[in-house]
């Protein structure tokens, strides 16, 4: 399938080069329908250029879709620059970067992801107007771990209550696979609110700092943690964490994490569905740290970006209910919610 075939629903896909210092970067719009696209920028050391541009495509998608479903005046976008951040970041990368994103003139604002952390905002808005995620001392509204961890949080206490008729993980063993940015904080809400905690991760370190601020959580190997007695597994790592293989051991009734998609192969979603397992999707319970970095485009509030993330509790509770009406996975029906959103306002859907 050739590039404008493999696009197909994008508004705009960018390539961008600069020979001087190696960058090699991909911007994709799915949507400016509901406002500018906002979306991360992901450094990642992508095996093929194919396989950045797949991934960059689908995550441009998946962020129109949870700032429709957040219902932010904001479309989707995602950035990726092909690299190993450990590696291949150096500031002058950066600015060639943040030019090329102060090109589309608004088109698309980048935050943080993957690789890329505050720091990197403060050195890409120094040429680029367009640039969320920044430190509080450059005008930012800081780390957006703290707020997509919050949300996740706020979306998993709501789907206890649709499961289990109490909206708090008291007692319940929640699996985190992945304690990052956003892994940590969201095990640091959980052991608070009496849960019982196990964590994998592929870095030990990220392990063992988990460990430390939290003593009681359990550390298990990433491989063997979807397989453990588990009332909820929460995927916070990258995207495709839900394999065939990976639901076929689940043994968890309630899957709600941070990574962005989540899904292997979109069918899980319906083979979830009917093994009873409650699936929220990922483009629902993770966009705190969305609403976090649009907060910002008109000077940050905490307060009021803290106030609106927890109102993904709501949102999940009406989704979820939504979906037990309807008849279908909450995927489709979270789905259906955003292309109606989108398609109102004269977008593609």
């Amino acid at each position: 399938m050739g590039v404008f075939g493999r696009a197909a629903g994008h508004e705009q896909v960018v390539h961008c080069y600069d020979a001087r210092t190696g960058l090699r970067a991909i911007i994709a719009i799915y949507s400016t329908a509901l406002g500018p696209a906002l979306g991360g920028t992901r450094f990642y050391p992508y095996a093929t250029e194919d396989d950045a541009l797949d991934d960059v495509l689908q995550l441009s998608k998946a962020m129109a879709y949870k700032a429709a479903v957040a219902g932010l005046d904001l479309g989707g976008g995602k950035a990726v620059i092909i690299g190993d951040p450990k590696r291949d970041k150096t500031e002058a990368l950066l600015l060639a970067y943040g030019r090329f994103v102060d090109s589309l003139g608004g088109r698309y604002i980048t935050a943080c992801d993957v690789g890329t952390y505050v720091e990197d905002m403060d050195v890409i808005a120094k040429v680029c107007r367009f640039a969320t995620g920044r430190s509080s001392a450059n005008g930012g509204a800081g780390n957006s771990g703290v707020l997509t961890a919050y949300g996740v949080f706020q979306a998993m206490r709501a789907a206890a209550q649709h499961r289990w008729g109490e909206a708090t993980m008291r007692g319940r063993r929640v699996g985190i696979s992945g304690v990052g940015k956003v892994g940590a904080v969201l095990a640091g809400h959980l052991v608070q609110d009496g849960a019982r905690v196990l964590v994998a991760d592929v870095d030990d370190a990220a392990v063992r700092r988990t460990l430390q601020s939290h003593p009681d959580v359990t550390a298990e190997p990433v491989d063997s943690l979807p397989a453990q007695d588990l009332d909820v597994f929460s995927p916070c790592a990258l995207g495709g964490a839900l394999t065939a293989g990976t639901v076929d051991v689940l043994r968890a009734g309630l899957v709600c994490g941070a990574a962005n998609n989540q899904l292997a192969d979109a069918r899980l979603a319906g083979v979830l569905h009917e093994r009873g397992v409650l699936y929220v999707p990922d483009f629902v319970c993770n966009s705190g740290g969305l609403i976090q970095v649009a907060d910002e485009i008109s000077g940050y509030d905490e307060r009021r970006a803290t106030s609106r993330t927890a109102g993904i509790f709501e949102t999940t509770l009406n989704l979820l209910a939504a979906s037990e009406r309807d008849g279908v996975p909450p995927a489709v029906a979270a789905d259906r919610i955003a292309e109606a959103r989108m398609a109102a306002a004269g977008g593609v859907a």
